[in-house]
């Protein structure tokens, strides 16, 4: 049957919107009151909840801390399940909407910056959270480039995700205006796996082909993609 994705999308949207309203409010009761002194019950009657809705929404006020995270990822997820093109490229871009999102939210990225400072448990988890990014994106790599060194795949998305915290943290300080822009010009600097090994391998050497003058553009495109990937070949 068919659904009406318009009216769902509206309706993550909602959902989306509705916790990030009791986020907000719980982030600036930590930041008053202190973390330990401020109560499931105070953060439901300032977002204008129930207690029994809140915890239909969330397990524990650490979990409220975190919970615009667990919107970050499930985006993340479905926008590399959709991606086309270079697997590189597309973790990129993932980590740079996540980098998007957190600056229109970006009074809540500030105050939980300040909280979590604050709290040894919340920097605990924090840590936590960081990894589910690297392994959601090194995961869809093993997927997407079968093949390259396992090493490889974990140096590049611990690399991409340091860049965008370190960007991020110093937005949220008011060290920096960095935008999305900055950070895809900072994550394209990266190398990618083999890259660089590519680069070095082609740098001393020359090649040398001779065609006859009707043969069709494709043909020779892929007469010296063969030859190239195979240089043990006969000479074309």
């Amino acid at each position: 049957m068919p659904t009406d994705q318009p009216a769902r999308a509206r309706a993550d949207a909602d959902s989306t919107e509705r916790r990030l309203t009791v986020v907000d409010q719980a982030l600036r009761l930590f930041a008053e009151k202190g973390y330990e002194a401020t109560t499931v019950d105070e953060i439901a009657e300032a977002a204008g909840i129930s207690r029994r809705t809140f915890f239909r929404q969330f397990r524990s006020k650490e979990d409220v801390v975190f919970a615009d995270h667990e919107s970050q990822l499930t985006q993340a997820r479905a926008f590399l399940e959709a991606a086309q093109g270079d697997p590189w490229d597309a973790v990129c871009e993932a980590v740079a909407e996540v980098f998007e999102r957190f600056t229109q939210w970006r009074e809540i990225a500030a105050r939980r910056y300040g909280v979590v400072r604050q709290v040894p448990t919340l920097r605990e988890r924090e840590i936590v959270t960081v990894f589910r990014y690297e392994r959601l994106f090194t995961d869809y790599l093993r997927r997407t480039v079968p093949g390259t060194s396992d090493l490889a795949l974990v140096q590049f998305t611990a690399a991409v995700t340091a860049t965008h915290n370190y960007l991020l943290r110093r937005m949220v300080r008011g060290e920096s205006a960095a935008s999305a822009a900055d950070l895809r010009a900072a994550l394209a600097a990266i190398p990618r796996a083999g890259a660089g090994r590519a680069d070095a391998a082609g740098a001393d050497q020359m090649v040398v082909a001779v065609f006859p003058r009707d043969l069709p553009a494709r043909q020779v495109a892929d007469l010296l993609a063969r030859r190239l990937a195979d240089p043990d070949r006969d000479k074309l």
